[in-house]
This record gives structure tokens, C-alpha cells and sequence, in this order.
């Protein structure tokens, strides 16, 4: 009896180990309550973390003791200290207090009512502020991704099955009735975080020097909503175990829509891919992400943010300082909005008094405005457009190369489809084919 209580006790503690190596804090703001977003979390001065869309953020492993610091800070907030024991005594919240000054401390200069004027010291600086080229840096960056799903109609119907008779493929039609349903009813919603460091090496190509940079993850997740039945992954793998039970799992398929086909194989052998592969896929995924992120978010002529390096074609307007994070400097707020046709971003900048650079960017696409797509509806019942784009970059300094770098960014892009389209399946061989057949009708 009291070697089983003994053998109880010590799983009851594993488990409790184990449990207790995650600890979640909120940041708020102490008059309103309202969390506050992208704030900054260093952990015992060398981890960074930074909260998400809620306030939220996590501290992992042994940086969740009692004596651990934490430094929070964000933009027009004072910055604050604590131990994670007083984040405990506190129910996991930090609350900030908005940071106060005088009023004639913000009359820096006469720039300040003239956001035209700022706007061209920011392009006039943005090669010494974001020139990381020619540049051996290392830096951490933390990275958020949204993917979401959200059709307001969604028909698969299955309309042929070689070897399937009219019942069986009833049955296979009521179980992609309850399954759309659900998905029109709970929206599947995904998050993507991943924690890497950055690093910036120089080669040389033909002879001229080149950057070139590599993203290592240190750890990411994957998380949903949790209202929701599934996540986008389980999307994916639902259609095809119902697709494997009307395809030969030995056999080879190629895809067919209407007039419109591919002699590649689509589907193949059903085979498992092992969990750390399956990881190790997702990690390289997410570092390719992060990649062509950081090269469309620099600043270049190149990037489709043209509201820093386009500003004839934007409305800017003054909206007064704030402190910085660490509350030795003051920061502009600039609101940006179409002035012409061509533009498509609305949103805020944030940027330094000091040396004119924006330390945060809040961007979505403007009302009305898409970045591309096709419309095929009536000839093919096809149509596409990215309609959807919102985005928050975070920018720190590096102080022994005196350049910024991207420190957080925050990626929800969306399109509107609609397709009304045949689908077919058909197998790969000489003889009779096998073939599974579905109308689809997205919106």
C-alpha cells in the first residue's frame, strides 16, 4: 500500500513539472484594462518575447522561477520590472501606465506639426537606418503568422466512384455535408509562431560582395482557436482519408477539371510521414516564410509596403508623441491613407525623434483595395483576389552597427475565391481507369 502511494506520489510530482514549465502573463493597460498587443517581454535581460494580439505571452522551461525578471515595455506605456513571483501574486498580469510629459517638451522642433516634413527625413535616412548589407549581425526576430478559412459556401459532392454503388457514394456525400457544415459554422483560424535568429553573412558573387541572409529556428508552435472543431491541417487531412476511401491507396492519380488536366501524379501510395520529419518540414516552411517576409518588409523600392518610399502617392497626418518603450526618447505617430488611385494601405508609423526611423509599422489593405488576383467566373467559374492584407513590423536597433532590424512581425493575409468547377480523379494507367469524380463550389 504505501509503495503504491509512494509510485502515486511521484507521478502526481513528474506531473506537476511538467505542467508548471509553461507560465502565461497578460499585459493590459492599468486605466482601461485593454490589452495591450506586440508589447516587449525580455526575460532576465536575454530573452525576448513579445505579446500577441490579446496581450498574452508565455514563458518556457526554467525562466518561469520565482526570482526570473521581467522587463515589459511598449510604445507611449512606462516600462516596468518584475519577477515572475510578483507576476504570480499580481494573477499574471502586468499592468502598464501610460507614460505622461509635458507638453513643451514635445515641441522638439517645428517638424513635429508637419508630418510631410518627417516623412522626408525618413526616406532621407533609410539607407543609414536599414542598411544591413555589407553586414556580419545576428539578431532574434519573432515571427506570427494567420492563416484562416472562412467560405461562405462550400459544396464538395461526390458524383462518380469506380467500384461504389449509388448508396455508398450517399453516405460518402452526407459525411461532406457534415463536414463543410462545420467548417461554414467554426472557421478554422491558425497561428504560426516561430522564435529564430537572423544571421547576416557576407559572400561574394562575380566577384562583388553580396548578403546573404540565414534563418535558424530556436522554437515555433502551432496554434487554433480554441471554439473551433478543427484546424486547417485537420481540413486536409479529413479530404484525404476521404479520398483514399474511394482511391486505390497502391495506385497513382492525376487531377482533371473540365477541359483542363495534368499528366502528374496528384495523389500517390498513402504512406505516413514520421512526426519529426513532419516537424522538421514545418520549421523549413516557416523559415522560407520568414525569408521572403523580411525581404518584402525592408524598405526597399522593391516592397509592396510603398507607403515609406511612395509618400506622393499617401495622405499623412500628425498625430502627436509617445515615449519609446524604455522611455528615453519621444516617437512620432504618423496616420497614413490613400491620396491616389495607386495606393492600397491605410495604418500608423511610429518613428524615432532622434534619427528618424520607423521603429513600428501598423498596415492593412485600404477599404476597396486588392493586391492582384484573376477573374475567370464566367468562362472557366473561377475567381481570385487578394483582397485581405494586415500586418504590424517591430524594429529594434543594433547598437554596435547603429542599423535596425526587423525584431517582430506579424503577417493575416486573406483572398476572396470563388470556383464552380468539376473534379475528377483519374488514374495513371494503360488499361480502364479508375475514377472519382466531385463538383465543387466555393464562395
Amino acid at each position: 500500500m504505501i509503495q503504491r502511494s509512494l509510485y502515486l506520489l511521484v507521478i502526481l510530482i513528474s506531473f506537476c513539472n511538467a505542467f508548471c514549465q509553461n507560465f502565461t502573463g497578460r499585459v493590459i493597460d492599468s486605466d482601461t484594462g485593454e490589452p495591450l498587443p506586440h508589447a516587449d517581454v525580455k526575460i532576465n535581460n536575454t530573452d525576448n518575447l513579445v505579446t500577441n494580439a490579446e496581450g498574452y505571452f508565455t514563458i518556457i522551461g526554467e525562466n518561469n522561477r520565482d526570482n526570473s525578471t521581467l522587463a515589459v515595455s511598449f510604445l507611449g506605456y512606462k516600462s516596468i520590472v518584475i519577477t515572475v513571483a510578483e507576476l504570480r501574486e499580481s494573477q499574471s498580469v502586468v499592468r502598464l501606465k501610460p507614460g505622461t510629459f509635458e507638453l513643451e517638451v514635445l515641441t522638439i522642433s517645428n517638424r513635429a506639426n508637419n508630418a510631410d516634413s518627417i516623412m522626408a527625413s525618413v526616406k532621407k535616412n533609410l539607407q543609414r537606418n536599414y542598411n544591413n548589407k555589407l553586414k556580419n549581425l545576428k539578431n532574434t526576430l519573432f515571427y506570427r503568422k494567420v492563416n484562416s478559412f472562412e467560405p461562405e459556401k462550400l459544396d464538395i459532392v461526390m458524383t462518380k466512384s469506380t467500384g461504389f454503388g449509388k448508396k455508398e457514394i450517399q453516405e460518402t456525400n452526407k459525411e461532406l455535408k457534415k463536414f463543410t457544415d462545420n467548417i461554414i459554422q467554426n472557421p478554422p483560424v491558425e497561428y504560426t509562431d516561430l522564435l529564430c535568429t537572423r544571421y547576416s553573412g557576407i559572400k561574394r558573387i562575380k566577384d562583388k560582395p553580396a548578403i546573404y541572409p540565414k534563418f535558424v529556428a530556436i522554437k515555433g508552435t502551432k496554434l487554433k482557436n480554441r471554439n473551433q472543431a478543427m484546424s486547417i491541417d485537420d481540413i486536409q487531412y479529413k479530404v484525404k482519408d476521404v479520398a483514399y476511401k474511394h482511391l486505390d491507396s497502391a495506385r497513382f492519380y492525376r487531377i482533371k477539371s473540365g477541359l483542363f488536366g495534368t499528366r502528374d501524379t496528384v495523389i500517390g501510395p498513402k504512406s505516413k510521414i514520421k512526426k519529426n520529419r513532419l516537424v522538421k518540414r514545418n520549421l523549413e516552411s516557416a523559415e522560407a516564410d520568414i525569408s521572403y517576409f523580411t525581404s518584402q518588409n525592408s524598405f526597399h523600392k522593391n516592397s509592396y509596403l510603398d507607403f515609406v518610399h511612395n509618400t506622393d502617392l499617401y495622405e499623412y497626418s500628425y498625430n502627436g508623441a509617445v515615449q519609446s518603450g524604455t522611455g528615453n526618447e519621444f516617437i512620432y505617430v504618423l496616420r497614413f491613407r490613400p491620396k491616389k488611385k495607386k495606393a492600397k494601405y491605410t495604418g500608423t508609423l511610429y518613428i524615432s525623434e532622434t534619427d528618424f526611423a520607423i521603429v513600428k509599422a501598423d498596415y492593412k489593405l485600404a477599404e476597396g483595395k486588392t493586391l492582384g488576383g484573376v477573374n475567370l467566373k464566367f468562362l472557366l467559374g473561377v475567381k481570385q483576389s487578394e483582397n485581405y492584407c494586415k500586418g504590424t513590423i517591430i524594429f529594434r536597433k543594433d547598437p554596435a552597427e547603429n542599423v535596425y532590424f526587423i525584431h517582430y512581425a506579424l503577417m493575416h493575409t486573406g483572398e476572396y475565391m470563388y470556383i464552380n468547377r468539376p473534379l475528377k480523379f483519374l488514374e495513371i494507367t494503360s488499361g480502364e481507369k479508375d475514377v472519382v469524380a466531385f463538383d465543387l463550389k466555393l464562395t
